[in-house]
């Protein structure tokens, strides 16, 4: 099929776009801890049941000790820890601006592999991630949201931090993905692990029962529901299409349309007011972040 892995791309923007409003919404109504452990909740037993169907089997035994660490230290860095963040975000800033902070997840990602994979980090990169910070600070600094969004500085201080999970997330799972071992066991793994820490973190503070509770908002878990099948499950299949049939740079350029997207859904639906700075700095924040797969 042509062009399968740019169309998969463009669609994994579309999951992520769709995602962070669905938990959005359910966030404000339940609160951001609910809709993490819900949406992984629901994203697991969807996993086990495709792993049942691809594999022949509801979990990847065969894995092996050093890759069931590594993926499960980057699902409890990546689902548990750093989208626990990422969600208060979205509740204290909205979709569009806690999405345009996960544009710094490139810069994270290359300073990670500087550090850690030995990877070179040259003049021309270090120049993008200058691009994207500006666009960034366009945006925040010269829109008034500072009256529309009470918390910003620690909405983005969690949106920030939500970006850097992502980023160490990614690197263990890059050591887990080692030798071809199938990405849809390795999601499977990484969700089991954040599942897991969430229920240990939340039944050792007691929140456990209240947390689930909130889920009987009806509203919220239908919203919680679509978000996690088009983000852990639908989104992240799609973007390993992408990975695997569109050239890197292409592939990762039209999955972090997301913001661009998020303008016109944050005009009507959350009822913002998105100004030309806005969309100038999205795109400087945009064309930084997808340079750093082209330099």
């Amino acid at each position: 099929m042509p062009y399968l892995g740019e169309s998969a791309a463009l669609l994994t923007s579309l999951c992520w776009s769709l995602n962070s409003v669905c938990f959005t919404v359910a966030g404000r109504r339940v609160g951001s801890a609910a809709v993490n452990l819900g949406r992984l909740l629901m994203a697991w037993a969807t996993l086990l049941l495709v792993h049942q169907v691809v594999y022949g089997s509801l979990f990847p035994m065969q894995a092996g000790g050093a890759r069931l660490g590594w993926l499960g230290v980057s699902g409890l860095i990546g689902f548990a820890l750093g989208d626990a963040v990422l969600f208060e975000a979205f509740v204290l800033i909205g979709a569009r601006l806690a999405m345009l902070l996960m544009t710094l997840s490139p810069i994270f990602s290359a300073l990670l592999a500087w550090l850690f994979l030995g990877q070179a980090l040259t003049l021309p990169k270090l120049l993008a991630m200058t691009v994207t910070l500006g666009g960034i600070a366009w945006v925040v600094w010269g829109g008034g949201d500072h009256e529309k969004h009470p918390h910003l500085w620690r909405g983005i201080l969690l949106g920030i931090g939500g970006a850097l999970g992502q980023s160490i997330g990614l690197v263990f799972s890059k050591f887990g993905l080692a030798g071809d071992f199938p990405p849809i066991s390795a999601n499977l793994i990484r969700v089991t692990a954040g599942v897991a820490a969430l229920l240990l973190w939340f039944g050792a503070t007691g929140r456990l029962r209240g947390t689930l509770g909130a889920l009987r908002d009806g509203r919220a878990t239908a919203f919680i529901g679509l978000g996690a099948v088009t983000g852990p499950v639908l989104g992240v299949v799609l973007s390993l299409i992408a990975i695997a049939k569109a050239p890197m740079g292409v592939a990762a350029t039209l999955m972090s349309l997301s913001p661009i997207l998020l303008l016109p859904v944050s005009h009507f639906v959350f009822k913002e007011k998105v100004g030309g700075h806005a969309i100038l700095g999205t795109l400087l924040a945009l064309a930084g972040a997808a340079a750093l797969f082209f330099v």
